[in-house]
């Protein structure tokens, strides 16, 4: 018999029922993450996980990035670069160097800041080209940002391309760099950025933080076998600080409630562990 740790599995069945309706919504774009006219807090309401790790199945690949974002970010995640950011100043100047459609940066600035989106740096638009915070994150073309900034945010730069001079050029007081070492097999280049990213800042930045976010092989599917396969992940987050400010790492960051998206990941994960301690007492699951 299991332990009251999975005893949120016993609302197996209508968070299953609930979830797939959701994910339907979200593929007829009835979700309302589809419509541009509503805001932001809307948008994200019961946005599904299976749609930060999957692509809508309508979208072209030929012209468009993920459809909504290219991972799955934790509220925690944000937190944290959001207080480092607010080390070093009340209102920092923070430019989202691969802004995307804006999801991303949007979720950081919901965490009590002000972002900029630099245009001009992405290879394809996502299939949802608009997903922003307007009331806390804008767009500017590269050629009008202020000569030094507070911080970027340097997320999942796109495979064979390294901006770390433009970055640096910037003069950054701190560089959040999101990115993982994946390569894929039919190309055999990297999923993101390149091997050398950032390999010159040793003279003048420090390794602040670091963190890892793992996703298992078959996240969903092994779960729910209706779901599509998906590969393993390591997503990899590295927090970059300039010699010359004084920042403390962080031990510990205020609880706060996740994202909707991680209600789903939660309960997956502790799926997952169940059949995981069920297949080591014997039983074929």
């Amino acid at each position: 018999m299991l332990t009251d740790k999975f005893a949120p599995l016993k609302n197996m069945d209508p968070f299953t029922n609930d979830m797939f309706n959701r994910v339907i919504a979200f593929q007829e774009k009835d979700h309302p993450a589809w419509n541009t006219a509503l805001d932001f807090a809307t948008r994200i309401q019961g946005l599904p996980l299976h749609n930060l790790i999957f692509s809508n199945p309508d979208r072209d690949p030929t012209k468009y990035g993920p459809t909504v974002a290219a991972y799955y970010p934790l509220r925690e995640e944000m937190q944290k670069l959001a207080a480092y950011a607010k080390q070093l100043s009340a209102n920092p100047l923070v430019y989202d160097w691969y802004p995307g459609n804006g999801f991303i940066g949007s979720l950081l600035a919901r965490e009590g800041l002000s972002v900029t989106g630099i245009q001009g740096n992405n290879v394809k638009d996502n299939q949802i080209m608009s997903f922003f915070d307007s009331d806390i994150y804008q767009f500017t073309e590269r050629t009008h940002t202020a000569a030094s900034c507070d911080v970027v945010l340097a997320s999942w730069i796109p495979s064979q391309l390294n901006p770390t001079p433009e970055i640096l050029a910037q003069q950054p007081k701190l560089i959040a760099y999101v990115y993982t070492e994946h390569v894929d097999e039919s190309s055999g280049q990297r999923q993101t950025g390149t091997d050398d990213m950032f390999d010159t800042l040793a003279d003048h930045y420090r390794l602040l933080d670091s963190w890892t976010v793992h996703r298992p092989k078959n996240l969903l599917h092994d779960i729910w076998p209706d779901m599509t396969p998906s590969i393993e992940e390591m997503r990899i987050t590295r927090v970059y600080a300039a010699n010359e400010v004084s920042l403390e790492k962080l031990h510990s960051i205020e609880s706060k409630p996740p994202y909707d998206w991680e209600v789903d990941l939660r309960m997956a994960l502790l799926a997952l562990e169940a059949k995981q301690e069920l297949r080591a007492r014997g039983m074929n699951v």
